[in-house]
């Protein structure tokens, strides 16, 4: 009798017992080189000081995740929502960003060098002046989600 209790009680703590609804997308000071994050939905997750040096993020949903001082070279953001990502002091030097949408982003103090950006969508991001006119010179394409071509929504 004792024993089916203690079933019933546990049973009961792991069915209702409320876990935290990001405690498993906190990848924050890892080091994650050439990780696998393609197609999976990683809203909220945190990057923050991760060394995500040619990691696939292609086709995830990224939205309101925090990739503060993370380093993307060589990263594949293709196809990805970026709204409303934090990327500030990230280093995206040779990233794969085209046709990824990052509406509201915050990227300020990010490395933009050598960056594919061809059909993303930079409405309303925040960056150094100098960065968008970097990123003017080579911005092209129209984003497949948005419709939006990526020069405007720099405002080259």
């Amino acid at each position: 009798m004792f024993k089916r209790l203690l079933f019933f009680v546990s049973a009961v703590l792991f069915f209702f017992y409320p876990l935290p609804a990001y405690s498993a997308l906190d990848y924050g000071k890892q080091t994650l080189i050439g990780s696998d994050f393609s197609n999976i939905d990683l809203k909220g997750a945190t990057f923050y000081l991760s060394d995500l040096q040619n990691s696939d993020f292609s086709g995830s949903d990224l939205q309101g995740a925090s990739f503060f001082d993370a380093k993307l070279e060589n990263a594949n953001l293709s196809n990805t929502n970026m709204r409303d990502v934090t990327m500030d002091a990230a280093i995206l030097n040779g990233a794969n960003l085209s046709n990824s949408i990052l509406e509201g982003a915050f990227a300020y103090n990010a490395k933009f060098e050598n960056v594919i950006i061809e059909g993303a969508d930079f409405t309303d991001v925040l960056i150094a002046n100098d960065v968008r006119n970097k990123l003017c010179l080579i911005a092209n394409g129209i984003n497949s989600v948005t419709n939006k071509k990526t020069s405007e929504t720099l405002d080259c």
